[in-house]
């Protein structure tokens, strides 16, 4: 695994698979640490918007990361989408409106306790049927996991293991 945090150069998705972990950044709790621990065995590059440390009140870093995750988006062979409970996410469900109706391979997870969680199967479901939405960071990497040994990147073993 490669990974990338904002607001790293993106020189490594010019060559690689690599997974943008679109979701919940602000007021909420660190998922995409648990989504990468979980994909580490992989071949992928992973993409994470979320920094350690982002200067939330600086103008210029807010364009910097927007910036920034636009070309990662781009750049991205796949997308997963993490909806959390504690955030409506709006500009997560702009980005899984936008990037549904493209053909990028994507990834959809919803916590059951998600305020909005009906709009996110139905709208999805209308758009992308074969998107089977997953209720668990846990659920949520599986999918990525045994997409990519079906595609014989990972081992039957390490596929399944968590």
């Amino acid at each position: 695994m490669i990974y990338i945090e904002a607001p790293e150069e993106l020189k490594e998705c010019d060559r690689a698979r690599s997974l943008f972990l679109a979701g919940g950044i602000t007021s909420c709790p660190d998922w995409q640490f648990e989504m990468v621990t979980r994909l580490t065995s992989t071949n992928l590059v992973l993409l994470n918007p979320r920094r350690q440390n982002f200067p939330i009140g600086n103008l210029k870093a807010a364009e910097e990361q927007i910036t920034w995750e636009h070309n990662a988006l781009r750049l991205a062979t796949e997308i997963l989408f993490w909806f959390p409970k504690e955030t409506i996410c709006p500009i997560v469900l702009y980005k899984l409106g936008s990037w549904s109706m493209s053909a990028k391979k994507i990834y959809v997870g919803v916590h059951p306790d998600y305020e909005r969680r009906r709009d996110v199967e139905i709208q999805t479901r209308l758009v992308r049927p074969e998107v089977d939405i997953v209720n668990s960071i846990w659920e949520l990497a599986s999918q990525v996991r045994l997409h990519w040994d079906n595609r014989g990147s990972l081992s039957n073993s390490e596929a399944l293991v968590d």
